[in-house]
């Protein structure tokens, strides 16, 4: 359907029904919070909260971000692997939110409900699995990372967190987000990006990573989805460290390889709204 076929049928349903959810949903964006590292702060059209990877207690920028008193009530945590840095302080959040964690392992899961975090709280997925809840579509993909534990008890004695993972998030008006964890680079994000065509892209900045690396993750889906307009990088400090990759570094390198998609710097606790 041509783009200005269907913003008219968007107001057709939201003029014969003005107080519908779904109409109203149709017409409102995704708003975008970064908070550090690799946490987000995702509201959905409906209002639905989403955070990912709550990294707060040992976050070296921790002091940028927000408290973890100051998170609120999310609804969904999504959490990409089994690491500090990427569980953070999911297990707090969910027993004081009553938040489900969405896991891309059962075998994570599993660790979450061993550290606390009611088992109905937690949904167990793996890359290929979806859940769809609320109008909100969420699947998990796969990521060439790491995924090991800590035993709160010994600390040298990892625990099998699984798989790690990625996450292709689609809110109730159709916009799409792929969340690409810590993984390097993979030939499978073009398939991901071809079948979910994502809107936006959080890639993998890392302080010690390989810029070109990054450059090839976004070259894979900008590649396969035409609808990919905005790019947010994610797990890079807010000053970063001399060598470490920069956003001006990753824009000249994309300009490089002619790919000219903006790149949303943000500053912590700064959003965005997103729309098609």
């Amino acid at each position: 359907m041509p783009h200005v076929a269907k913003v008219a049928l968007v107001l057709l349903v939201a003029l014969a029904n003005p107080f519908s959810s779904t109409a109203l949903a149709q017409t409102k964006p995704v708003k975008l919070e970064w908070l550090t590292w690799s946490f987000f702060r995702i509201t959905s059209p409906n209002g639905k909260v989403i955070i990912t990877n709550p990294f707060i207690t040992g976050n070296p920028d921790a002091a940028a971000g927000i408290k973890l008193e100051e998170v609120g009530k999310p609804d969904l945590i999504l959490v990409t692997d089994a690491h500090r840095d990427e569980v953070g302080d999911a297990v707090a959040i969910a027993k004081a939110s009553g938040a489900k964690i969405v896991t891309p392992a059962f075998e994570l899961g599993t660790v979450l409900i061993g550290q606390g975090v009611p088992e109905a709280q937690i949904v167990r997925r793996n890359p290929g699995g979806r859940f769809a809840w609320e109008g909100i579509t969420i699947r998990v993909v796969g990521s060439v990372h790491g995924s090991g534990a800590r035993d709160p008890q010994a600390e040298f004695k990892p625990i099998y967190g699984g798989v790690a993972g990625g996450f292709v998030v689609t809110f109730e008006n159709g916009y799409t987000v792929y969340f690409m964890g810590s993984s390097a680079a993979t030939q499978d994000m073009a398939l991901w990006a071809e079948a979910y065509k994502p809107d936006a892209m959080i890639f993998l900045m890392h302080p010690s990573g390989e810029p070109l690396d990054a450059g090839m993750a976004v070259r894979l889906v900008a590649g396969k989805s035409p609808n990919l307009k905005t790019l947010i990088p994610h797990h890079h400090r807010v000053k970063p460290a001399p060598g470490a990759p920069t956003v001006a570094d990753m824009r000249k390198l994309l300009d490089s390889m002619g790919i000219n998609i903006p790149i949303a710097s943000l500053a912590p606790k700064q959003s965005i709204e997103l729309s098609k």
